[in-house]
């Protein structure tokens, strides 16, 4: 399978650069997050706050682990990378990309944690999710492009020269 799932931090632009190069490759584009909102029946925060961090995962992993499609776009959520069986199904139906974008761009990005559904435990520093997170990005990548500082349509002219 032809597929391009996009890794990386909660607001480094998966899901908006994602469906730009969907459209730019002429490829479906799927938000894994969209997938597990509609399979649960509520908002990713709603979710965390009725199953905690745990139960998110196994959710995302199960969720992740079932896509079965073809020349797509998929955007994951950011915690992905804690669900093992969905990052190896996801790199057995094509290319895994991260999406890596500096800390302090991250920062001036997102707004409240909470709300966007981030996997965040209780005390946990935006710094300190990053920091945690950064070697389960570089373990499961096929490929990192740095997109820090570029707009939506320079990060998908830098990942097509990256895949060429």
């Amino acid at each position: 399978m032809d597929n391009i799932t996009l890794i990386g931090m909660p607001g480094a632009g998966k899901s908006t650069v994602g469906i730009v190069l969907a459209k730019v490759l002429g490829y479906d584009f799927i938000d894994s997050d969209l997938l597990i909102q509609k399979e649960e029946g509520q908002l990713l925060w709603q979710i965390i706050e009725r199953c905690g961090l745990d139960g998110f995962r196994a959710i995302e992993d199960r969720v992740n682990g079932q896509i079965d499609t073809d020349k797509t776009v998929i955007a994951t959520g950011g915690s992905v990378v804690y669900c093992p069986q969905a990052m190896e199904h996801l790199h057995t139906i094509g290319t895994v990309l991260y999406l890596r974008i500096d800390c302090k761009e991250l920062a001036t990005r997102l707004g409240d944690l909470s709300r966007r559904g981030v996997t965040i435990k209780p005390g946990q520093s935006l710094a300190d999710l990053y920091a945690e997170r950064l070697p389960l990005y570089e373990k499961y990548a096929d490929i990192t492009v740095d997109i820090t500082g570029l707009s939506v349509a320079e990060a998908v002219e830098k990942i097509r020269e990256t895949m060429k």
